[in-house]
C-alpha cells in the first residue's frame, strides 16, 4: 500500500512539474521581478497610466506626499533641488499630491501642474491626487503597504500630515520614512539617499 501511494505521488508531482513548465513562457517573455512596495499601476499628474516598479526599476525612489497650500510647500523647493544633484545618478522623486490634511490640495491635475512649474519649477514626476491615510477606506494601495506596521515594521506607520517621505533601494526595498518636518536638504535626509544611491543597480549585482 505504501508503495502505491509513493508511486502515486511522483506521478501527481511529475504532472505538476510538467503542466508548470508548459505554462512557464519563454526568453524575453519571463515576466520581471518587481519589488512589492512598487508593484502597483497608479496615475500620472498627466492622465497616464504607470506601473512603478518597472518605470523607477534600478532606481532609488523618494516617494513624498505633496500638497500646495501647506506650511511645508516650500520643500517643493529643496526636493527639486535634489532632482537636479542626484537624477543623473539614479534618484527618482515622486510626488503624490493628497488633500487629506487640512484640505491643503484642492486644485485639479492641471492646477497642480500649473501651481508646480510655475512656483518651484518642478521637474520631478507627479502623480494623480489619491488618499493616503490609512485611517480612511479609500487609501490608494501603494501608501495601504508603505503604512502597513506587518508588511514594514520599522517605517510603516500612518501618514500624519503632508511632505513625508519614503525613501527606496535601488532594489525596492523600504529603507525610511521621514516626517515632514525633515526638510529635502538635511544632512538626515541627504545622507540616507547618497548612501542608497553608492549601492550597486540589480542588474550590476546580477553581472558580478
Amino acid at each position: 500500500m505504501r508503495t502505491s501511494l509513493t508511486f502515486l505521488g511522483t506521478l501527481l508531482l511529475a504532472a505538476l512539474l510538467q503542466a508548470a513548465e508548459a505554462a512557464a513562457p519563454e526568453g524575453e517573455e519571463i515576466a520581471k521581478y518587481w519589488p512589492a512596495a512598487l508593484d502597483f499601476t497608479m496615475e500620472t499628474l498627466g492622465g497616464d497610466e504607470v506601473h512603478l516598479a518597472e518605470k523607477y526599476q534600478g532606481q532609488v525612489v523618494l516617494l513624498v506626499n505633496v500638497a500646495s497650500k501647506c506650511g511645508f510647500t516650500p520643500q517643493y523647493k529643496g526636493l527639486q533641488a535634489l532632482h537636479e544633484k542626484y537624477a543623473d545618478e539614479g534618484l527618482a522623486i515622486v510626488g503624490v499630491p493628497c488633500n487629506q490634511f487640512g484640505g491643503q490640495e484642492p486644485g485639479d491635475a492641471d492646477e497642480i501642474s500649473k501651481y508646480c512649474e510655475k512656483n518651484y519649477g518642478v521637474e520631478f514626476d507627479l502623480l494623480a491626487k489619491v488618499n493616503v491615510r490609512r485611517s480612511e477606506e479609500d487609501q490608494c494601495d501603494l501608501y495601504r503597504l508603505l503604512t502597513d506596521p506587518e508588511a514594514y515594521p520599522e517605517p510603516g506607520s500612518d501618514i500624519q500630515w503632508n511632505f513625508e517621505k519614503f525613501l527606496l533601494n535601488r532594489q525596492g526595498e523600504v529603507l525610511r520614512h521621514f516626517r515632514s518636518k525633515v526638510l529635502p536638504e538635511s544632512e538626515e535626509l541627504t545622507s540616507a539617499i547618497t548612501s542608497a544611491l553608492s549601492e550597486p543597480a540589480p542588474e550590476e549585482l546580477e553581472a558580478e
